[in-house]
């Protein structure tokens, strides 16, 4: 797996994923983190800059020249090193992978070979220590990077994927992308987070997008997890004026999925409900021996 060199923060640090070549929503994350102070360095998207919207280029080079840290998704993968598909793990003959094969193409058919070398470049997987607790940034799996890890997922799964990734390096938690929900789950001693996407809502209702902001702690971690308003409705004409599928369009602005063909039950059952903004703390079963 190629990694990033390591690197350590004592301060918080801000985490997003999925862009989706939603141009608006990615100047207006850009926008909150300047606001709250945060230089490029202690930024990190978990990966698929380009997918659903109307803006691939213009999306992938604000990306590309913010300085920011990105991980390697699955879109990344698949258009940098010339796939047939966007490689999401959708069933085949799905909705969703009906709908992808459309903007796969037309993202595919406007990216140049500077963003697809860009794309090939990006590391898969991203250590960091955040105060005394190390991290793995990955987009999917440990082993796949298009793997749904949702909220839902058994504990021994999560561990599995967690004593995995420590075989390459210790790590304490993962920071994960994929799935397009924002959670923090313990899983056994683990920490599993995911801070959610910007370029397509949650899924409850609402168009707001999803960003976190982790910082040191107590021998631990405070996470927040926290809306991004944006401008939505240009974000959606754009995808309309690009000949892209209308479903995306629409979720915009209803903040529904055209489709829940990936989602686990307990996750289905959450659709269309408001989430609101939260905070966890975490720490490793063995903080407070070491305090």
């Amino acid at each position: 797996m190629q990694n990033s060199d390591l690197f350590s923060v004592t301060e918080p640090i801000l985490f997003f994923g999925g862009p989706y070549s939603n141009f608006q929503a990615t100047e207006a994350l850009l926008s909150e983190a300047r606001r709250l102070g945060l230089p490029p360095g202690r930024i990190i998207c978990t990966g698929d800059v380009v997918a659903y919207g109307g803006d691939p280029i213009a999306t992938t080079e604000l990306i590309m020249e913010s300085g920011i840290h990105v991980v390697m998704g699955n879109c990344e993968e698949s258009l940098g090193f010339d796939a047939d598909d966007c490689g999401c793990g959708f069933e085949p003959g799905s909705s969703c992978d009906t709908l992808s094969s459309q903007w796969f193409a037309f993202a595919a058919s406007r990216l140049e070979q500077s963003h697809r070398a860009w794309m090939r470049g990006l590391p898969r997987r991203i250590d960091l220590t955040v105060g005394s607790i190390e991290l793995a940034v990955i987009h999917g799996g440990a082993d796949d990077i298009s793997q749904f890890v949702f909220d839902s997922m058994d504990p021994a799964e999560t561990g599995y994927q967690i004593e995995s990734l420590s075989k390459e390096r210790h790590v304490d938690g993962v920071v994960g992308g994929h799935c397009g929900l924002p959670f923090t789950r313990q899983s056994g001693a683990y920490l599993w987070h995911n801070p959610g996407v910007i370029g397509v809502p949650a899924n409850d209702g609402t168009p707001r997008a999803w960003y976190s902001l982790i910082t040191p702690s107590s021998g631990g971690l405070e996470i927040s997890h926290r809306s991004l308003c944006y401008d939505f409705e240009t974000a959606s004409a754009r995808i309309r004026k690009q000949d892209l599928p209308n479903a995306y369009a629409d979720a915009l602005v209803s903040g529904l999925w055209p489709s829940v063909d990936v989602l686990p039950p307990q996750e289905r059952r959450r659709r269309g409900r408001p989430i609101d903004p939260w905070t966890a703390h975490w720490a490793p079963p063995n903080a407070a021996a070491a305090e």
